[in-house]
C-alpha cells in the first residue's frame, strides 16, 4: 500500500514533526535540548542553532513576570527524576528571544532510544490563544447571562403592568422589582390630566423607607421658567442621566423635582425615564443609585427607557378605557329607558354588561304604552359586543318603538314589518326580539299577546311558585327572512297571565355561558325564579330581578332583564277603592330624568291614576 510506503521513508517522521503545528523540543537526561521543530522556532522567536546544547531549563522556563523558576519546582523535568510516563499542565511560560514570555500548555513524556532512557520530549504551544478564546467565551457568556436578566427583568414587568391592577398599584409592583435589580432607590411622578400638577405617586428606597413614603405626594407648583425644562423630560424620546453634582444647584432645570429626591435618598446619579406615548406626556419614571453603586451602563439606560415605554402605554391604555367607560355608560344611560308608570302594574329591569366588553352591547329591553292604551314590552339582542353593537341596537328598537305606535296590528305584523324595515334600511346584523302586549280590562284579567324572532322563551311564574316557559309564537331572526327571500312568518301567540304573577323577558346571557348549556340554565333559571316569585307581597319586583341576578350569577355576555309583577284580581278595576299604589321606586339604571314615550317620569304625579290597560 501506498500509506505503507510513505511511512518508510527517511523523511517521513520529519515531515511530521515539521508540519505538526505544536512546538516540540527533545532534551537528553541533562536536560540540553538535542531537537528543536520548526513550530518552536517560531513560537519561541529564537533559531534551532541557538538552542541546540543549551540548557532547556534554564534557557527558556520563567514565571509570568519573566524570573527565573527554581530547577526544583520545575514539573516539566519530572520525567527525567522520576521516569514519570507523562506531565502536562497549562500555567508555565517559556522566555522568546525579544524577553516577552509566551504562556504555554504543554505535555512532556520520556525519550526512550534501544529500550534505554534518553531523555524526554516537551510539546508545546501558544496558550495565550486558547485564553483568548477563553476569555471570548467567559465575555460571551457574560453577555448572555445579563441580556437573559435583562429579559427576565422585562417579562416580569410586563407581567405586573398587565396584571389588571390599577395604575398606581402597579406602579408600586414595578419599583419593588426595579430596586434593587437596577437602583438603589425609584420614584413615579405623574402629571394630572385635569390641573397639570405632578405628584409623585410612588417611591421606593429599601435603605430609607419612611423618607420614602414622606416623599410621597403633590409636587409644588413648578416656577414658569422650570415648567419647559420638566415638559421635556416627560416627553422626551430619550432618557436623561442626571448627577448630584449637577443638581446641587438650585436653579438646575430639574432641581425642583428631582434634588429633594437626591438630597433624602442619597445618590451619584439617577437615570430619567419619561413616561409618554401616543402624544401623551404622564410624568416620569427615575431610577438612582448611590455611592456603593457603580454608574449606569448604556444597556442599563436603555432598558430603563424601554421599560418607560412599557409603562407609559399601561398608562395610555387606562385613559382610553376610562374615555371609552364613559362613553358607553353616557351610551347606556340614552340608550336604555326608564320604565313607565302603568297602572297598578309594577315593573323592573337590569342591565348587566359583558365582563370582556366595553359596558354596552347589543343586549336591550323595553317597555312603552302604545297609542291604543296596551303597554308593549321588548326584550331583545343584536349581534355583537362594543359600540357598533349598541348603536344598531338603537335602530332595531326606534324602528320597532315607530312601527308599534303607528300600526295598530298585531305583533306579528309588527314583527313582519320590523324584518322588512332592518333588511332594507339598515346595516344591522341579525337580531333576536321578543315583542309583547299585555292585554285586558282595568283591574283585570290580562293576557300576553306576543310573538318571538328567535329569542329565549318569556318565563311565566304564578303566585305559588308555578313556572313555565311561553314557548308559542317562535319565528325566525330578524334579518333573515326578508334578506335570505324565506317567506317564513311569525305566529301571534296569547297565555292568560294570572293575578299576582311575575313575567320575566331575558336575555341568552342570563341563561347560557361557556361553562353551562343553555338547556341546564333555563332549568336554574326557572327553579330560582319560581322560589323568587312565591310571596309577592313580601318581595317587590326590584327585589326579584335582584336577588335572581345574584343567585344565577351570569358571566360572560351581556345580559337584559325585564319583570312585570300583576297586581291581586280586581285591583285598579272601576269602584276600586283601595288606596293607591304608591309610585315605583325603581325602574331601570338608566337616568332617570328620561321617560319612554307616553310614560311618566318618577317624580312626576300619576294624573290619572283609574286609567286601566284597555282591552282591543
Amino acid at each position: 500500500m501506498s500509506g505503507s510506503g510513505a511511512g518508510r521513508e527517511p523523511e517521513f517522521p520529519h515531515a511530521i514533526l515539521r508540519d505538526l503545528g505544536t512546538g516540540v523540543l527533545a532534551v537528553d537526561l541533562a536536560g540540553r535540548i538535542t531537537y528543536v521543530n520548526p513550530w518552536a522556532e517560531e513560537l519561541l522567536g529564537r533559531r534551532a542553532g541557538d538552542m541546540l546544547g543549551r540548557d532547556s531549563h534554564d534557557l527558556l522556563h520563567r514565571r509570568p513576570d519573566g524570573g527565573p523558576v527554581p530547577r526544583e519546582e520545575c514539573r516539566m523535568r519530572a520525567p527525567l527524576r522520576d521516569n514519570r510516563s507523562l506531565q502536562q499542565g497549562s500555567e508555565e511560560y517559556f522566555l522568546r528571544a525579544d524577553g516577552t514570555t509566551v504562556p504555554i500548555i504543554w505535555s512532556t513524556t520520556p525519550l526512550r532510544l534501544a529500550d534505554r532512557p534518553a531523555g524526554l520530549v516537551i510539546v508545546f504551544s501558544d496558550f495565550s490563544l486558547h485564553r483568548e478564546a477563553e476569555r471570548r467565551a467567559a465575555a460571551r457568556t457574560a453577555a448572555l447571562e445579563a441580556m437573559t436578566a435583562r429579559l427576565n427583568l422585562v417579562a416580569d414587568v410586563s407581567g405586573v403592568l398587565m396584571s389588571g391592577l390599577n395604575p398606581v398599584s402597579q406602579l408600586r409592583r414595578l419599583l419593588r422589582m426595579l430596586v434593587p435589580e437596577l437602583g438603589d432607590w425609584a420614584s413615579v411622578a405623574l402629571r394630572s390630566e385635569r390641573t397639570g400638577a405632578l405628584e409623585r405617586v410612588a417611591v421606593r428606597c429599601p435603605a430609607s423607607p419612611h423618607r420614602a413614603r414622606r416623599l410621597q405626594g403633590p409636587l409644588p407648583p413648578l416656577p414658569s421658567r422650570l415648567r419647559p425644562a420638566v415638559a421635556k423630560a416627560m416627553g422626551g424620546d430619550r432618557p436623561l442621566l442626571l448627577t448630584a453634582e449637577a443638581l446641587s444647584d438650585p436653579q438646575a432645570p430639574l432641581a425642583a423635582t428631582h434634588g429633594m429626591l437626591f438630597e433624602r435618598l442619597g445618590g451619584h446619579s439617577a437615570v430619567v425615564a419619561p413616561l409618554s406615548a401616543r402624544r401623551h406626556h404622564y410624568g416620569m419614571l427615575t431610577v438612582g443609585r448611590t455611592v456603593d453603586s457603580p454608574p449606569f451602563t448604556d444597556a442599563e439606560i436603555r432598558l430603563l427607557s424601554d421599560i418607560g415605554r412599557r409603562v407609559a402605554l399601561v398608562l395610555d391604555n387606562a385613559r382610553l378605557y376610562e374615555e371609552q367607560h364613559n362613553v358607553a355608560a353616557t351610551m347606556q344611560r340614552q340608550l336604555l329607558a326608564p320604565l313607565p308608570q302603568v297602572d297598578h302594574l309594577r315593573m323592573a329591569a337590569r342591565y348587566l354588561p359583558a365582563q370582556s366588553a366595553m359596558e354596552v352591547g347589543g343586549d336591550w329591553y323595553d317597555a312603552f304604552l302604545l297609542g291604543d292604551g296596551m303597554l308593549a314590552l321588548v326584550i331583545g339582542d343584536v349581534v355583537g359586543h362594543d359600540l357598533k353593537a349598541a348603536a344598531h341596537m338603537a335602530e332595531v328598537r326606534n324602528m320597532l318603538r315607530g312601527l308599534a305606535w303607528v300600526h295598530r296590528e298585531p305583533p306579528s305584523v309588527i314583527m313582519r314589518r320590523l324584518d322588512e324595515a332592518v333588511t332594507n334600511t339598515s346595516d344591522a346584523p341579525m337580531a333576536t326580539v321578543l315583542f309583547a302586549r299585555i292585554e285586558g280590562p282595568e283591574g283585570g284579567p290580562w293576557r300576553l299577546h306576543w310573538v318571538n324572532a328567535g329569542h329565549p322563551p318569556p318565563l311565566l311564574v304564578t303566585r305559588e311558585g308555578e313556572a313555565r316557559f311561553l314557548t308559542g309564537g317562535h319565528g325566525p331572526l330578524i334579518g333573515m327572512s326578508a334578506t335570505l327571500h324565506l317567506g317564513l312568518t311569525w305566529p301571534d301567540a296569547y297565555a292568560e297571565l294570572p293575578a299576582e304573577g311575575t313575567l320575566l323577558l331575558y336575555t341568552d346571557g342570563l341563561v347560557e355561558s361557556r361553562d353551562r348549556p343553555i338547556d341546564l340554565g333555563m332549568a336554574t333559571l326557572r327553579h330560582h325564579a319560581a322560589v323568587l316569585a312565591r310571596r309577592p307581597g313580601e318581595t317587590t319586583v326590584d327585589d326579584f330581578c335582584d336577588e335572581l341576578l345574584k343567585r344565577i350569577a351570569p358571566s360572560g355576555d351581556d345580559v337584559a332583564l325585564l319583570a312585570v309583577r300583576l297586581p291581586e284580581a280586581g285591583r285598579g278595576a272601576p269602584g276600586d277603592h283601595s288606596p293607591p299604589m304608591p309610585p315605583q321606586s325603581s325602574y331601570s339604571p338608566a337616568a332617570p330624568d328620561r321617560a319612554a314615550p307616553g310614560s311618566l317620569q318618577e317624580d312626576a304625579p300619576v294624573t290619572d291614576p283609574t286609567r286601566g290597560i284597555r282591552e282591543e
